[in-house]
Formats: C-alpha cells, structure tokens, sequence
C-alpha cells in the first residue's frame, strides 16, 4: 500500500500474553524510520494480539521482515508482515462450505472482467464445491474441520503460500478464531443473511420469518472476533410478501448475498473502503466519503408471485 509517496506495511502480532512486547516492536519500527500510522491491541483468554501500520519512505522490505521476525521469535511471538504492492492484482482466497450461490457470483464476475482480482485457491470444508472450482481451473483445498484450530493452521500455511491480500467467507460455515482473525484485520469479508445488527449468528432468515419481519436482506461486513458483529461494508434488502414461505425467502436472500458480496469485494479490490473506529467509510472516486448503501431490492413493488398487489 502507498499513501501520498509512503510505503505502508501492516504488522500483526500474535502470542502469549507477555510484558513488553509492543514497546520491543514499536522501537524496532522507529529504529528503521517508520512512523505508526494506527496500532490496536486486544487480549482474549491470555493470547495477545497487536495489529498496526506503519509507514516509510524508503525501506528494504526483506531485510525489515527478516529483523521483525527474528525479535518476535525471540519474544515467543507469531509475526505477519504484509506490504501491498499497488502495480499487482490483489490475491484473493474464497473460504466456501457447501452452498455454491456466492462462489458462482464471483469466479462468474470475474471470468467477465468486471472483477480484477487474482483467485489461487479455493478452500471448502467439504468436497460439494470442488466441481465447481474444477470449472473455473482454481485450485481447491479441502480441509478437515473436525479441529478448528488445526484446520485454521492447514489454512493459514495455504494462505502465506499465495500471498493472499484478501480473505472472502463466500458462506463458510464456521467461527474463525481470534488467533485466525488478528491476523488479517480487516482483510476477510463475510456475508450474513440479515440486516446486522439484527439477526446474527445462525438460522437467521428462520428467525426473521417466526418473528414476522416485513423487510429482510443481508449484510457484508469484515470480519473480527466478535462474532457478526464487524465493521459493515454492504447491505441489501428486500421486502417479505404476504404469506411468502421461507423457502421463497431464501430463495431471494441468496440472490442478494451474492450482490452483496460482490460489491464489498469490488469496493474493497478498488481501494475505496476505511475503517475508523469500527465504522467502514467508503471513498467516491474522487477520494471523499460517502455514506454506506442499504438497497431495499423490490421493496417500492409490494406484489405477489403473479404480480398482485399485497
């Protein structure tokens, strides 16, 4: 990443909880004549996570990874050090389960040019999508999720391998855990079936159908530890028809979290998403903030399936 002539690295920390260990790092990123840009730290259950920017003029990105790294492992720590390089298609990993409706949004917008992004692998807890990764030539992993935590570690290896800039849950089922998340803060985009904050976790459509919701959609948000609870990027929505079953709700809903998704993406790909205190700005083109977008689908036609007014 470059910002008005700087080269900005992104550091993550991660280990046991410990003295000392953000002053032996920031001094390291002084000592080569980087300025911190923002930091933020967080312990959860003893295990410490630090993620901050740091910004330079001019810096030997190898030999400064290889010093970071050799004090982290000397502190006992895990270190990412990631530094965008602008003039390369970003590389983006898709963590998928079994429901193929996101998946096939993306590999097909991408295979007609509308996003310019770099696919290396596809991840699935399951073989159910593998045919699908097969079509587009994208390589597929599937990794056992019995253990969470030793499928994160499988997961994380394949990651570093690829170079990933950018982590997509194109309706991964399950909870990625602190020690997986701090390490791409803001970088994984999820897509939730409701319009957060209402509705999170699982059964979500269920639960807006028993409760008698009369406009549903659903939400791209990032993804923190804090389950359904991160920044939001993207919401879409439509309006519930007189006596829709939820299986017609579904139905749209998934047609939805696809736009959804694929528009945090591109906003994301495009460079026009900021977080500032767990709130996402989205930049016009000409580089102003502009106000997140809720689409409320085909809320202005309340008509049934054979085009009756409700």
């Amino acid at each position: 990443m470059q910002r008005e002539g700087k080269i900005i690295g992104e550091i993550t920390v991660i280990g046991p909880d410990r003295k000392g260990i953000v002053a032996k790092v920031t001094n390291y990123i002084f000592e080569n004549q980087g300025n911190i840009e923002k930091i933020s730290q967080n312990v959860v259950r003893g295990l410490f996570g630090m993620q901050l920017e740091a910004s330079f003029n001019g810096i030997d990105k190898d030999r400064f990874t290889k010093g970071l790294k050799r004090l982290c492992r000397s502190l006992g720590m895990d270190i990412k050090v990631h530094f965008d390089e602008p003039d390369r298609l970003k590389n983006m990993a898709i963590l998928v389960s079994k429901e193929p409706h996101c998946l096939e949004a993306i590999l097909n917008a991408r295979e007609k040019g509308e996003l310019r992004v770099n696919i290396p692998l596809i991840v699935g807890t399951e073989n159910t999508l593998k045919p699908i990764a097969s079509r587009y030539n994208i390589p597929f992993y599937h990794v056992n999720h019995k253990d969470q935590a030793s499928a994160e570690t499988r997961i994380l290896k394949l990651l570093d391998k690829y170079n990933i800039d950018l982590i997509v849950l194109a309706r991964y089922m399950r909870i990625l855990t602190p020690n997986f998340v701090w390490r791409y803060p803001n970088r994984i985009i999820n897509i939730h079936p409701s319009l957060l904050p209402a509705f999170p976790g699982a059964y979500a459509y269920l639960q807006a159908h028993e409760r008698g919701t009369q406009i549903i959609g659903c939400t791209a948000h990032f993804v923190t530890e804090e389950l359904d609870a991160g920044p939001i990027i993207w919401q879409e929505a439509f309006r519930i028809r007189n006596g829709e079953s939820l299986e017609s709700i579904k139905r749209r809903g998934q047609s939805l979290e696809a736009k959804a998704l694929l528009k945090a993406i591109k906003l994301y790909i495009e460079g026009r998403l900021e977080v500032y205190w767990g709130k996402v700005y989205i930049k016009s083109s000409s580089n102003r903030s502009i106000s997140k977008s809720v689409d409320i689908g085909d809320a202005k036609s309340n008509k049934d399936d054979k085009g009756n007014n409700t």
